[in-house]
């Protein structure tokens, strides 16, 4: 494993096809949802922006039209007063009161009152009023002074509580004064006076309170100086509750502005009063110019999600369509690579699936092929081994035992070269085995017993034999002539010239899963680096023989048994040696007698071997 892949590892990052197809259409999908998102909002946005403009710039129409109205008619009424009434009548006469009169009771739901005043500021009429408060200098009023300094032209007053005239009445009337420079007559002389009508300001109170009907937009009235004249949040600004940036905005020019105050961001539109300098103004907060409700917002994000959830589950889908036969190709490979003996590998799909999966079928069929070949060669490579080793130990051994007996021939020697030959006709019976490599340990061990006698008949009173096998042990296999080469080497190199004390012991036993036999002798013995180098091939040690024996018996067992089994050598010098012999325990029969000649181990598959 690469460093890449154990930090994709380590971070669990998906690898799959399948995983990389889904994690790659999901973050398209997110940021397609995204930027459409993104888009609608702005686009809702500018259009809710443009849309609540749209419906500011008509209630301001609205609502300033009618405050015009108002104002234009007060106008009107004063100027019917003054070219019809006073200005052709005597102040003396009766008449202009007469006319006050009438135009009060036509207006009432309008006017508050009319009156006129001569240039000192005294009472001349008034209607439906006549009495001045004796606290109340008519000549210091500002809209006296306004009217008396601006002739020929209006002037509007702010919002007032109206206090110059003795009202029979508990009520308080706040109204707005329109007053104006007027000509007199009084005795056929001219004379300067001021006409003041009082408006009621509570239907201008209504009329705007009218217009502040929805939301956190709202509309208020200042003059050319930043006074307000009307708030919705008047009582709030009176007590410092609530602040608002008049000022500013009053001495902005007609149109629409986008404002910072109180750390906030607003939309502001500026309408100018006519005949007043007077100044509408509409304030809508960004927050809510947003989409236009709150339910337009929750509708958009819904949509979003919705549409979100949708693609994510088409993305999959398609995900699952474009990677299934890749899956399914990628299964039936590891199938095969785990051992499955002729998978089904898949060739469905696309063409380039179907291409690619014949494609890895052809091959592993190949495959398959060569390696049957491979084993086969393998397997009669080793059997022939095993035959050319089991050829070096046959001729060797009755080489050996030839001698012996012509040795006693020669010696006179014949009732022990009788007993000799017979021992060699049963130990060749079981030598040869009718060509059969794999025998019994009982045969095996029978066959060590044949040799021992016939060897202690050679070399009489030299050494004592002590060979044993369990009972129980006599049923497991073995490559036969595995113990006589070992006991050949114990003699010649061991106890062959000592006199008497000699001693050669065979055992065996069951450890775990293996069969271990000791051939152990107190021989000679040789150094540990001696031992070391007895079974390699280029440092035998040539005493009485070719010295091919325990190389021999050890390269059989590995040939067949693998590297873990063969021969070992514990060995000190004076003290004798010890030679094992490990294979594993494999019950005798002919099934698994066969299976060994033909080199396979029963209970392992090829790889195994």
């Amino acid at each position: 494993m690469d460093l890449k892949q154990e930090k994709k590892r380590k971070l669990h990052i998906p690898n799959d096809i399948q995983s990389i197809l889904m994690v790659a259409f999901t973050l398209s999908t997110l940021l397609i949802v995204s930027v459409l998102g993104l888009s609608i909002y702005a686009r809702f946005s500018a259009e809710s922006r443009e849309a609540a403009a749209e419906s500011t710039d008509h209630i301001m129409n609205v609502a300033k039209s009618s405050l015009e109205d108002d104002l234009y008619y007060m106008r009107e009424v004063s100027d019917a007063l003054y070219y019809n009434t006073i200005r052709e009548t005597d102040i003396s006469d009766s008449a202009i009161s007469l006319q006050m009169n009438l135009l009060y009771e036509a207006n009432k739901d309008r006017i508050v009152s009319i009156s006129l005043f001569d240039k000192n500021g005294l009472l001349i009429a008034g209607s439906p009023l006549s009495t001045v408060k004796d606290n109340v200098k008519i000549s210091d009023c500002d809209w006296f002074l306004n009217a008396v300094q601006h002739k020929e032209a209006y002037y509007f007053s702010a919002p007032h509580i109206e206090n110059i005239f003795e009202d029979m009445s508990p009520n308080y009337h706040r109204v707005i004064s329109i007053s104006r420079a007027v000509d007199l007559t009084d005795g056929g002389l001219p004379e300067a006076g001021v006409l003041l009508i009082d408006m009621d300001y509570s239907r201008l109170y209504d009329g705007f309170s009218e217009t502040n009907f929805s939301g956190k937009q709202y509309f208020y009235l200042c003059d050319g100086s930043g006074n307000i004249l009307y708030h919705p949040q008047s009582m709030a600004i009176i007590h410092g509750f609530f602040k608002e940036n008049a000022k500013e905005e009053a001495a902005l020019p007609d149109g629409r502005y986008e404002l910072t105050y109180e750390g906030g961001r607003r939309d502001v539109t500026v309408a100018s009063i006519a005949y007043t300098g007077w100044k509408l103004i509409s304030v809508t907060p960004e927050s809510s110019a947003f989409i236009g409700s709150t339910n337009g917002r929750y509708f958009l994000l819904i949509a979003l999600l919705l549409t979100a959830m949708a693609l994510i589950v088409i993305n999959r889908l398609v995900a699952f369509r474009i990677s299934r036969p890749i899956t399914r190709l990628d299964r039936s490979v590891k199938a095969y690579e785990a051992g499955e003996k002729y998978p089904d590998i898949y060739t469905g799909g696309s063409d380039e699936i179907r291409h690619l999966g014949a494609s890895i079928k052809k091959s592993y069929a190949e495959i398959e092929e060569l390696m049957t070949s491979i084993v086969h060669e393998q397997e009669e490579k080793r059997h022939s081994e095993l035959a050319a080793l089991q050829s070096q130990i046959n001729p060797h051994f009755l080489y050996n035992t030839l001698d012996s007996i012509t040795w006693m021939v020669e010696g006179g020697r014949s009732d022990e070269a009788v007993a000799m030959i017979s021992e060699l006709a049963r130990l060749l019976r079981i030598s040869l085995s009718k060509g059969k490599n794999i025998i019994s340990l009982e045969d095996e061990f029978a066959h060590a017993q044949s040799y021992m006698n016939i060897q202690k008949v050679r070399y009489k009173d030299r050494f004592t034999a002590d060979i044993h096998l369990p009972k129980e042990l006599e049923n497991f296999c073995t490559i036969k002539l595995i113990i006589q080469p070992i006991l050949e080497n114990a003699i010649y190199y061991g106890v062959s010239e000592m006199d008497g004390d000699g001693e050669i012991r065979v055992t065996a036993e069951k450890q775990g899963k293996d069969i271990l036999i000791s051939v152990s002798d107190n021989g000679v013995g040789m150094t540990p680096e001696t031992a070391a180098k007895v079974l390699l091939p280029e440092a035998h040690i040539v005493k009485h023989g070719n010295g091919v024996g325990l190389v021999n018996v050890d390269t059989r067992l590995r040939i067949l048994f693998g590297e873990a089994y063969g021969v070992s050598i514990e060995s000190e010098p004076d003290e004798g040696t010890r030679v094992l012999i490990r294979f594993p325990a494999i019950e005798f029969s002919e099934e698994n007698r066969k299976a060994l000649e033909a080199g396979k181990i029963p209970g392992q598959d090829k790889s195994a071997l």
